[in-house]
């Protein structure tokens, strides 16, 4: 049996529903830059992986079209898109029973930093976490496995204090994130990926319920 100590949360998917508030301000930025939607479903596409990378993906966009575009992102998320936003029904009794229980929780999100902060303070989560841990303004830390490798060494952990490190996301960049840095992983299917991408990208464990979070947590 493993005993994880620090569990690693990611944000959009994982503790918020979060669609809304990212799809409403990836609209925004495309019609700043004059480039139609096209099929809404490739906005939902946008939760969880880097923006500047999705815009290139998704809609063709140089790499300066796409640092534009977050900055469009950035001005409408932070007035209106990031109140377009909640916790998932659960989650909030899932993070108390495993604080409850004595794990270190951990948010480790590509959202930028200060804005995860913002929406944790507002939503009334972050009271359950001992750090909060995202991307950089200026780009330098987008990827995954580059968040949690931060997280990793600003809890200043040992080899050995690793191995007791749970990364939970509802995306395959959580779990490639994890798997690069050495870590274990838990895919949720209650976010914005579904069972074949979270097995295909190695996840350990697969929960469906926010309550299954806390359960498998502690029964591992």
């Amino acid at each position: 049996m493993k005993n994880y100590k620090f569990i690693f949360f990611d944000l959009d998917g994982t503790i918020t529903e979060s669609g809304p508030s990212i799809t409403s301000s990836v609209a925004y930025a495309l019609d700043k830059l004059g480039i139609p939607v096209g099929d809404p479903a490739l906005l939902n596409k946008f939760v969880g992986p880097p923006l500047a990378e999705s815009f290139i993906k998704y809609y063709g966009m140089s790499a300066e079209q796409a640092d534009r575009g977050v900055e469009y992102y950035r001005d409408y998320f932070l007035k209106e898109g990031i109140y377009n936003n909640r916790i998932y029904p659960g989650m909030e009794d899932s993070l108390k029973t495993l604080q409850d229980a004595g794990k270190i929780l951990v948010i480790a999100t590509s959202k930028p930093e200060p804005h995860a902060k913002k929406i944790a303070e507002h939503f009334g989560f972050a009271k359950y976490f001992a750090e909060i841990f995202g991307g950089a303004l200026d780009g330098s830390r987008l990827q995954k496995w580059e968040v949690i490798q931060y997280a990793l060494g600003e809890l200043n952990l040992s080899a050995k204090e690793s191995e007791q490190v749970l990364m939970v996301g509802d995306r395959e960049n959580d779990i490639c994130g994890a798997k690069r840095n050495g870590l274990d992983s838990m895919g949720v299917l209650y976010g914005y990926g579904d069972l074949q991408e979270l097995k295909g990208a190695g996840a350990d464990y697969i929960a469906e319920t926010t309550g299954d979070v806390s359960r498998m947590i502690l029964d591992i």
